[in-house]
């Protein structure tokens, strides 16, 4: 039996204490070495060495890795160095960003009360909160965070801000009564308190049922311990290419050595020859180019309010295909707005949302001034009159001091132009008898500036109901008989299936002799005046961002705390909730695994009243699909979930430290309109990488060919190593740069998201590579037999040509690297930084073949002017040649 299940005896007797002493000393040093401490574990950390260690775990820098041994077999030292600076500063990038990523089960610690009241041998003490052990007895109050699991068996107004825990926006009313309901999740353990929650409102004295790991809060972590932390696609991508290239070198190694001691050559000069062209197959850049493409992605996400935490995290929201949000605070702005008031047979509708007192009164249509309805105003002013919220400003926005529901009911009479220092001055406040949960109710007895008195009530319809003998209706006052009351019943019910919360108010005038003593006198033939109808309302840009992702083929599912009712009526709202979409809740996932919940999860749009629990097999279920899962939330209890998503997304304005420490990518502005400008930025941000991938791929691929045609054909070198290496870091890695800061595609956001397993090379990829390499290594290779065969004495020149050819060509190709289709397609100044990049190439050219002190250390010699006619023009072919045929073929 669970402890919500039990009574008071039964919970001191299963835990071995007593609830009107304590424990005593020897019980809790007892207790203490049977149950722990009461704090959180953090888990085994990884020391400092082993985490920059890990960075050089990568297939494609154990690739770069050898490159350097390589190279420095060979001789080529300023190679070697540059590949162990690109390898040094990723491993530095990547252990920084990991040193700040796992800070979750430090923020879960915070969470937990600094210090709470404990009675122990019979006296109430203050202690720390790592003190408590299991049977404590702990007493809290309004303003207190709990500080362990607790078994309340005393509740006084009592209401608890669980939010965090369970996503829901309206405090949890507390009280001692057995539950007796199977399969109740947190929200629904109105008897329980729970570690890192907040007491809002009274107050309460608990029995220790729980506490470090094993407390709900425990759970989470736990699960932030054990969840997977899913490879983004940009690394198994890029692992897949580093395994392609090395394979590559190693067949081109074995090729030329092969080749050349069948031409006659020996053995030792051939092994050399190869390993230079596998070095010369190996892009050096590539990292360190994807780094630079992802942190200028991150700048502009900046820009767009948004933090980017893990820098792969922009390019894998590109690919995903479910996004699954949390309700309350991301979807909806987790402020509680009356959006419809009834009384006495009329209904009024009321714009305006949040906590901003600006709005209007609507009968259908038609705006009408609140005080032109007597019942309306009267409904408004006892509303305002029985309430503590207190409406404040804060950096020119309006923010609430009280309770969600009072808070709501302050802001509609102030839409109304009333105001609690206006009413003060007309009404007195005499008595009050605060809410109370069993109850149900709050009432007030006021004395207005005719010495008039009134009992003013507000509470549950349902009670207030019972309470009432007339009702004012269509401005009279009359008995409450059956007709009244079905009518009356008939719009909570329609309100209700609104998902608005309803209260009621009613009132009772009474003579100045009469002594209200208790709530029994007070809350009793009432009258009824009306309901305020509210909710927690969307976000107005939410259901835009929405229909946009929808469009680029991604789905959005509503994962909530909240009720089944709520939750629907704002994804219908929303439009998330479609007339074929499905609706599961906490029960129903409980009786679900896993593998069961795939079956169906394609077909869910919403999830209500769910667990930590929930969310993370939700997240499992999605994967196990085959989609890439984006997972919102501000709560501790989207954490686990979040860190298991292929990318966690949470909120930070009203994110806890878990939620953000856990995700990969924060929203400064807790818009969910912003992930869509992520999606697009993640899109193009790929789209970018592979542009630039495709572009060092290819004149990779043309300075292979030109060295092993040259070998094929009997030739000497066409380049020299300096040769290559210039061209890989300079020519290669500013227009790749450049590239990286491309504008996207009109219709980016009308693609659906490509598929998690596609390839690098997907999408005619690997053809382009190939055909433009091919083209760009024939071109160089007859350039340079062209002027060898005229200047047999002179290599140097000949190697010049060649380096001139294969680089203008290169520049030229990286235009054609900015468009699908072909290079007519995008306008070649819509990049300007890339038309830099490549001026920029142009000049360091220039200098090395015609400044003199240059010359010898990259074997350059001047080209003269005619000669600059047959490179322009071998140079251009590889481009042009292929992107006219399909320019022509597509006008055909």
């Amino acid at each position: 039996m669970m402890f919500h299940e039990m009574n008071e005896k039964d919970v001191e007797k299963v835990l071995n204490t007593n609830a009107k002493l304590g424990l005593t000393p020897k019980e809790v040093e007892k207790k203490r070495k049977q149950f722990g401490w009461n704090e959180l574990d953090e888990g085994e950390k990884q020391s400092a060495l082993l985490l920059f260690i890990s960075q050089f775990k990568d297939f494609m820098v154990l690739v770069l890795l050898g490159a350097t041994l390589v190279s420095g077999f060979l001789g080529e030292y300023i190679d070697a160095i540059a590949i162990i600076a690109i390898v040094l500063i990723n491993g530095f990038l990547g252990y920084f960003q990991e040193r700040k990523a796992e800070k979750s089960l430090q923020a879960l610690k915070e969470m937990s009360a600094p210090q709470v009241t404990v009675l122990r041998d019979g006296k109430w003490l203050k202690i720390m909160s790592r003190e408590v052990v299991v049977g404590d007895i702990l007493r809290f109050s309004s303003g207190d965070r709990i500080g362990a699991d607790l078994r309340i068996i005393q509740a006084n107004n009592l209401e608890i801000e669980e939010s965090a825990l369970t996503g829901e926006s309206i405090p949890s009313v507390k009280s001692t009564e057995i539950i007796t309901k199977k399969d109740v999740g947190l929200g629904d353990m109105n008897n329980m308190a729970f570690m890192g929650t907040m007491v809002t409102r009274g107050n309460g004295i608990g029995i220790v049922t729980g506490i470090g790991m094993k407390t709900a809060m425990g759970e989470i972590a736990h699960m932030i311990q054990n969840a997977d932390v899913m490879e983004t696609p940009l690394q198994r991508r890029l692992e897949q290419l580093g395994k392609i290239l090395i394979i590559v070198a190693l067949l081109l190694t074995l090729l030329v050595v092969v080749v050349g001691v069948v031409h006659g050559h020996d053995v030792y000069s051939m092994f050399l020859a190869g390993v230079s062209l596998a070095v010369a197959a190996i892009p050096e850049g590539l990292p360190a180019i994807v780094t630079v493409a992802l942190s200028l992605g991150v700048q502009r996400m900046i820009r767009k309010n948004a933090i980017v935490r893990k820098l792969p995290a922009v390019e894998t929201l590109g690919c995903a295909s479910v996004i699954c949000s949390d309700k309350t605070g991301t979807m909806t702005q987790n402020k509680m707005t009356v959006t419809h008031i009834w009384s006495g047979g009329k209904s009024w509708s009321v714009t305006g949302t949040g906590y901003n007192p600006k709005g209007g009164f609507y009968e259908k249509e038609n705006e009408i001034k609140p005080q032109s309805e007597k019942s309306l105003y009267q409904l408004l002013t006892f509303g305002l009159l029985c309430n503590h919220a207190e409406l404040k400003m804060r950096e020119k926005d309006f923010y609430l001091d009280g309770d969600p529901t009072d808070g709501a009911l302050l802001v509609s009479a102030m839409k109304a132009g009333l105001t609690r220092e206006s009413l003060l001055g007309q009404f007195t406040i005499e008595k009050e008898f605060p809410f109370d949960s069993t109850r149900k109710m709050m009432s007030v007895v006021v004395r207005d500036k005719n010495n008039r008195r009134f009992v003013i009530t507000k509470g549950a319809p349902d009670v207030l109901i019972g309470l009432c003998e007339s009702i004012l209706w269509e401005g009279k006052q009359v008995l409450f008989h059956h007709e009244y009351k079905n009518e009356t019943q008939k719009t909570i019910e329609m309100l209700a299936g609104k998902a608005l919360r309803n209260i009621a108010i009613a009132f009772k005038p009474i003579d100045n002799q009469t002594q209200i003593l208790s709530e029994e006198e007070a809350e009793k033939d009432l009258i009824f005046i009306g309901l305020q109808g509210m909710i927690d309302p969307p976000r107005p840009e939410v259901k835009q961002a929405i229909q946009e992702c929808k469009e680029a083929g991604i789905k959005t599912v509503m994962i909530t705390g909240d009720h089944v009712i709520t939750a629907k009526a704002i994804a219908k709202e929303l439009g998330i909730l479609q007339s074929n979409s499905k609706v599961l809740d906490g029960q129903a996932l409980n009786n679900m695994n896993v593998e069961e919940l795939e079956n169906i999860v394609d077909d869910v749009s919403v999830f209500a009243r769910v667990s930590p629990e929930h969310k993370l097999k939700i997240v499992k279920a999605l994967q196990n699909r085959g989609h890439i899962v984006a997972m919102t939330g501000d709560g501790v209890n989207d954490a686990p979930a979040i860190k298991s998503a292929d990318i966690g997304i949470s909120m930070g304005i009203t994110g806890t430290d878990v939620a953000k420490e856990s995700s990969s990518l924060i929203l400064l502005d807790d818009n969910f309109a912003t992930i869509k400008a992520a999606i697009k930025e993640g899109r193009n941000i790929y789209e970018n990488i592979r542009k630039f991938i495709r572009y060092l791929l290819a004149s990779n691929v043309g300075e292979i060919l030109v060295m092993l045609f040259a070998m094929i054909l009997y030739l000497p070198l066409p380049l020299v190593p300096i040769q290559i290496l210039w061209v890989n870091l300079v020519t290669d890695g500013l227009p790749a740069m450049a590239l990286g800061l491309d504008q996207p595609e009109d219709n980016v956001m009308k693609r659906k998201p490509r598929h998690p397993k596609e390839g690098v090379f997907a999408r005619g990829l690997g053809w382009k590579v190939i055909s433009r390499g091919f083209l760009i290594g024939i071109a160089t290779i007859i350039a340079f037999i062209t002027v060898y065969h005229q200047h047999p004495d002179n290599l140097a020149y000949a190697q010049t040509i060649a380096f001139a050819t294969l680089v203008l060509a290169q520049l030229i190709h990286v235009f054609d690297c900015r468009s699908e289709r072909s290079i007519f397609s995008r306008n070649p100044f819509g990049n300007l930084f890339l038309v830099g990049a490549v001026l920029s190439s142009i000049i360091l050219m220039v200098g090395v073949i015609y400044i003199p002190s240059l010359q010898p250390i990259f074997h350059t010699v001047p080209i003269i002017p005619r000669d600059w006619l047959l490179i322009l023009g071998m140079s251009s072919i590889p481009t042009f040649m292929l992107a006219g045929s399909l320019f022509i073929r597509k006008k055909e």
